[in-house]
């Protein structure tokens, strides 16, 4: 054998090699996300009015030993949206989808994509709801649409029974989903054999309405009074027609919800005080049983000699209303809707038990994903990795405000007017602007434009709208504009809309 053959030869033995120990460094990525799960539904963010009630003691644990993330939030909070904003990078207006009824165009490059031409293997398993078949992945398990707690069906990559994606009729698996989304997690993991690391997305169905918990939880918190928050009674005043015309009080809810008879003659505080108590006994029973699955996933991992070269991350597609504002629910750019539960475990490059304060997005968690993966984010995402920012190397020209949109206008269900707003670490503006925009489902009808606004440091809670308030003009001025810079920079400029412009014209100034 000549020398230049055996230089070839030895080229391609030590690239070969030497990929392999570089994929043995790349970390696994286990991403998990509920659906609807409130930040004041996890025991260590230690919210009121639940924190002596609840315990969630293996979320907390991958805080504990890593980070929580105080101030992430939606940008579109609804289901379909933001789940496609966290595996594109992209606000609605750029990946297509802003409403439930909207499906993801499965050539839509996405985190998914970046992973596989990386090197990782692909898994996701439980709720996709983006309509289409899942691309880029290689293997699939997820419930059709939103899917149902008892005895769920799966859609499984390799078992589809039917012409295509969305006729196929399933799998019934028995069980309660939560359960059953673990159990297919980890009978994935268990049959990889592959050298390759992997991304997992394990995307719970609960708790989502109608908050149906597994058996063994129906009892608990059976004979206690959970505490109310402190503005289950508001009456709306001050806030606008936009607010008060919502379907999502608790009097708004059905037999479903509630599993019993809907009672006649109840004043509405009645009605409310009556409803919490069965409500989030019930929607708490299911984060219950969420913590309990989360802990047998890092239970495996740590079995097998994975978990320290595991990124973990906890989230929720959304917040979620839990009796604040007398509200079940989410959509709107209210505190308890707009932030997202976000806690990270990685102890090569993250301390434990930090919290950190900075302003991310769900558009983020694609570029920091990669970032973790070494990765370079693409030019098609409009998020930015927060990893630094995990730890202690915030960027000195990290965002100091955030830009939500929700494009669905006053939906017959909810009846939630379309608006934007934006939100820095003090102040928080919001638009109903009240224009369907040719949106899916969306009445055909406009409203009125209204404006709120608050000062969330000496309003947590957004009880008192300050937008006419003159000590606040100037800073509400500024606001506006640097509303109109950031919807410019998030190519969201309503070009395509000129009723828009008018709207703008007429009520912005």
């Amino acid at each position: 054998m000549n020398k230049i053959v055996l230089n070839i030869i030895s080229a391609a033995f030590v690239s070969s090699f030497g990929c392999v120990n570089a994929q043995k460094d790349r970390p696994n990525i286990l991403f998990i996300m509920s659906d609807d799960h409130a930040t004041q539904a996890i025991s260590c963010y230690g919210k009121e009015p639940l924190r002596n009630v609840i315990s969630t003691p293996n979320i907390d644990r991958i805080a504990a030993e890593g980070i929580r993330l105080d101030n992430c939030f939606v940008t579109n909070s609804i289901s379909t949206p933001s789940r496609a904003a966290i595996i594109t990078g992209q606000y609605s207006q750029l990946n297509g989808v802003y409403t439930l009824a909207d499906e993801i165009d499965p050539n839509l490059p996405t985190m998914i994509k970046e992973f596989g031409e990386s090197g990782y293997q692909t898994a996701i398993v439980g709720k996709w709801h983006l309509q289409t078949e899942p691309s880029y992945f290689d293997y699939y398990n997820v419930l059709p649409g939103l899917g149902r707690y008892h005895n769920p069906i799966l859609k499984e990559k390799e078992n589809l029974t039917g012409e295509n994606f969305k006729q196929a009729t399933g799998t019934v698996h028995q069980g309660h989903s939560t359960d059953i989304i673990t159990d297919e997690e980890i009978r994935w993991l268990t049959k990889t054999k592959s050298q390759k690391p992997f991304l997992l997305l394990c995307h719970f169905r609960a708790p989502h309405r109608e908050w149906e918990p597994a058996e063994r939880f129906k009892s608990l918190y059976e004979d206690i009074v959970i505490p109310e928050p402190e503005n289950l009674y508001d009456n709306y005043a001050g806030k606008g027609e936009s607010v008060k015309n919502l379907r999502l009080m608790l009097e708004h809810m059905n037999k479903a919800d509630l599993k019993t008879d809907i009672p006649q003659g109840m004043s509405v505080n009645e009605f409310r005080r009556w409803a919490y108590q069965i409500y989030i006994k019930d929607y708490l029973r299911c984060v219950a049983g969420v913590d309990e699955n989360v802990g047998r996933l890092l239970k495996y991992l740590e079995d097998n000699h994975l978990l320290d070269n595991t990124v973990i991350v906890y989230t929720a597609d959304q917040g979620f209303f839990l009796g604040e504002h007398g509200f079940f629910d989410k959509r709107l750019m209210y505190e308890e809707s707009l932030r997202m539960p976000c806690m990270i475990r990685y102890p090569k490059k993250i301390k434990s038990g930090q919290v950190n304060k900075d302003i991310v997005l769900n558009i983020d968690f694609a570029p920091t994903l990669l970032d973790f993966a070494g990765i370079k984010t693409p030019k098609y995402m409009q998020g930015k990795s927060f990893l630094p920012n995990l730890q202690r190397k915030t960027p000195v020209n990290w965002r100091k405000n955030m830009y939500y949109r929700y494009w669905l206008n006053a939906d017959r269900a909810h009846n939630v007017t379309a608006h934007y707003g934006i939100r820095d670490n003090r102040y928080k503006l919001i638009f109903y602007y009240g224009q369907a925009l040719g949106m899916s489902n969306a009445r055909t009808s406009n409203t009125t434009p209204e404006w709120e606004f608050y000062d969330l440091q000496s309003d947590p809670m957004e009880m008192n709208n300050q937008y006419n308030n003159p000590d606040y003009k100037e800073i509400i001025r500024k606001m506006k504009l640097e509303l109109i810079k950031i919807k410019k920079q998030y190519k969201d400029e309503d070009s395509k809309y000129p009723e828009m412009k008018d709207i703008i014209n007429r009520y912005y100034w």
